[in-house]
């Protein structure tokens, strides 16, 4: 291949990163631009409490964790799966390890040493990156196979490139650079583009204001929810979650999200059931409650016999009418199964991540869109989503590296053209 050949890169996350690692190794000109001041800043955010790099349970697992998506997703993670990120790290100096949960973390738990290595090898590659260059769409020229219009603090300016690797992020955390703000321009190209949503996010539900103001931001810990879709996919896990003023928010919430944010758009509402007591038969609940509680109050009843108080015994009193709160069968029945109805997903600038994106169907397998040869998408931007606990992390980086894969072939086929 012509080792003059230059790709650029517009996004500088993981995905866009890794893209620009795989193209630079192979010896091609590699340009990486950003609209913020230095990239990475989502990957410096969520390793902030430690960055959750990957999973380590077995391959068939991680994959299910796609959904839906699975088959786009799989494909990926054979050329850059967790053990090969792990593998990856350590390259760059950095140990990884396993965490209680399956979940892999640097040994320091931080994102910043991973990064600060990563984009020293990058240099000495001869990346070169441009910050504070927003992309604006596509410039008319005839004398380059893409043309890129930039906004930059020294005013619009235009970059040739051999081929393209949008790599721009969703629709969640703007403030970082993922604004979805490149939608219209993929659309305008006959890219076709599912409509943005939040992914890993909280819900709004009808608190009263009395529970609002008592609990907004206590834990439920040591839960259960569970819930089952119109379409017949159910979901049910312990964890904890937390309360927020408008509904509640979370890792347990966040694990069922696109199951809850769907039906909420396709039946205007869904409603999950909060387990208290999962430790807890209930028959064991029922018999507890049924016990004679003598001059005892309930409050002091459930306390006594089930440990129930705060923000537990809260939300029995919001489920509940008075007299179902003084009915055993029908307090045991909520204990393992309080209702609590969802109408709406928190704002997708709230998100962890988004969902929708390029469709599939606009890419070849290399993530080449077919309405323009020579432009790949990788990272958030497709149309998939994926849980927190490095599965998302995981996947974006393997498809920057499957992108760029795409332009080598891309390239070599031009070149064998002429």
């Amino acid at each position: 291949m012509n080792e003059t050949k230059t790709v650029s890169v517009i996004g500088g996350g993981p995905a866009g990163l890794m893209a620009a690692e795989v193209l630079s190794a192979q010896g091609l000109q590699v340009h990486v631009y950003d609209a913020m001041p230095s990239v990475g800043r989502k990957f410096l955010l969520a390793g902030r409490g430690g960055l959750n790099l990957t999973h380590s349970e077995p391959a068939d697992i991680f994959a299910s964790r796609f959904g839906d998506r699975r088959a786009q997703v799989e494909p990926w993670l054979a050329q850059l799966g967790p053990q090969a990120l792990r593998d990856w790290a350590q390259d760059l100096g950095i140990e990884t390890f396993v965490g209680t949960s399956g979940r892999v973390f640097p040994k320091d738990m931080k994102a910043a040493p991973l990064l600060r290595a990563w984009l020293h090898r990058l240099r000495s590659n001869d990346v070169q990156f441009h910050m504070r260059h927003r992309w604006l769409g596509w410039a008319e020229s005839a004398s380059a196979a893409h043309s890129l219009r930039f906004a930059t603090p020294s005013g619009e300016q235009a970059q040739a490139a051999d081929a393209v690797v949008l790599a721009l992020g969703g629709g969640s955390w703007s403030r970082l650079g993922s604004d979805g703000a490149w939608v219209p321009w993929l659309q305008a190209d006959g890219i076709d583009v599912a409509p943005l949503a939040p992914a890993n996010c909280g819900f709004d539900m009808a608190w009263s204001e009395h529970f609002s103001s008592r609990f907004a931001g206590q834990p439920f810990k040591s839960v259960a929810i569970a819930f089952t879709d119109s379409r017949g996919r159910r979901f049910a896990r312990k964890g904890e979650f937390v309360a927020t003023a408008t509904g509640i928010e979370g890792s347990l919430i966040y694990a069922a999200s696109s199951l809850l944010r769907d039906e909420i758009a396709a039946e205007g509402s869904a409603t999950l059931t909060l387990d208290l007591l999962p430790d807890r038969t209930p028959e064991q609940v029922l018999a507890a409650v049924m016990h004679p509680r003598g001059a005892r109050s309930l409050s002091s009843h459930l306390k006594s016999r089930l440990g129930i108080d705060g923000i537990k015994a809260g939300v029995l009193h919001e489920t509940l009418s008075r007299d179902a709160m003084h009915d055993p069968v029908q307090l045991a029945a909520a204990i393992k199964a309080a209702p609590l109805r969802l109408i709406a997903p928190r704002p997708i600038d709230e998100a962890i991540s988004s969902a929708g994106g390029v469709r599939f169907a606009a890419l070849d397998e290399r993530l080449m869109a077919s309405a323009r040869p020579g432009l790949f998408c990788a990272g958030e931007m497709l149309d998939w989503e994926a849980p927190t606990g490095g599965y998302l992390l995981t996947a974006a980086m393997a498809s920057g590296a499957v992108a760029a894969r795409g332009v080598l072939s891309h390239l070599d086929q031009a070149a064998g053209q002429h």
